[in-house]
């Protein structure tokens, strides 16, 4: 139903409609990841299921599976804004720049913000936004996945033919708009968050990323990491826990990090 969305990922994509039991879904990407783990050594086969039959794409030799919203919540009408340039030349271009220093660009959305505050004349975060850092809740499944309802969204488990995690944002077009950052200061985020804590994105629909990683993150780190994560995408503490220590209690408890931008 959605092929004329996915064809540009040119990878296998499996459908799965709107259900009320996402657990289907959940047991498909972890065996999905389960496969990209092993396929140093031999290309992994394409996933097959009930619900819809993957498109007709060879299995890459390196994949990472992520969750993509299709229909209206999709981010890939974004390949309709690349103008003349077409999704391979888009894709071939992010993955041969260098990956700007994802610590030093979370640094700069910081001192940025700060910036901005002193020009209104506040501090940044400041006391009352920092707060202790209790309140939190385990995240440990994925939210964007569902709707309002408790239904899933229709989705796809599209297997994203590059050998590192960062890089599914080079191929799947998300942000650069209003305060969302852009593909490739996605791609240097992800990336130091990959290597400091196994984080690796998992879902994206038009205005959601969601990161899934091994274990939470160290209580002592959180704080830090919860900073950081405000400065890319304030609408998660400002819209959402309402402090940063709140933010990184649940950090500290949880194995997924939801974003969203307005």
């Amino acid at each position: 139903m959605y092929e004329a969305q996915t064809a540009a990922l040119n990878c296998p994509c499996m459908e799965f409609p709107p259900m009320a039991n996402p657990a289907p879904i959940i047991t498909a990407y972890q065996e999905a990841r389960s496969r990209a783990g092993r396929n140093s050594s031999a290309p992994p086969g394409i996933l097959r299921r009930l619900f819809s039959k993957p498109q007709e794409s060879p299995a890459p030799e390196h994949f990472v599976p992520v969750l993509i919203a299709v229909g209206d919540a999709s981010p890939l009408e974004g390949f309709e804004w690349l103008g003349s340039e077409t999704p391979e030349e888009h894709r071939q271009k992010l993955l041969s720049q260098p990956v700007e220093d994802g610590g030093a660009l979370l640094a700069r959305m910081a001192a940025q913000n700060q910036e901005c505050a002193a020009e209104e004349g506040w501090d940044w975060p400041g006391e009352e936004l920092l707060g202790p850092m209790e309140g939190g809740e385990a995240v440990n499944r994925f939210l964007g996945i569902s709707d309002f309802h408790g239904k899933t969204i229709p989705l796809v488990l599209a297997e994203i033919p590059v050998s590192h995690p960062w890089e599914v944002f080079a191929c799947v077009p998300f942000g650069g708009w209003n305060a969302c950052p852009s593909n490739a200061e996605h791609m240097a985020a992800a990336k130091y968050w990959y290597e400091k804590y196994g984080a690796v994105p998992a879902v994206i629909t038009r205005d959601v990323l969601e990161y899934d990683l091994p274990a939470p993150v160290k209580r002592e780190e959180a704080m830090a990491l919860a900073l950081e994560q405000y400065a890319f995408c304030p609408d998660i503490v400002d819209q959402g826990c309402a402090s940063v220590g709140c933010l990184a209690d649940t950090l500290a408890k949880s194995t997924k990090w939801y974003f969203w931008w307005d």
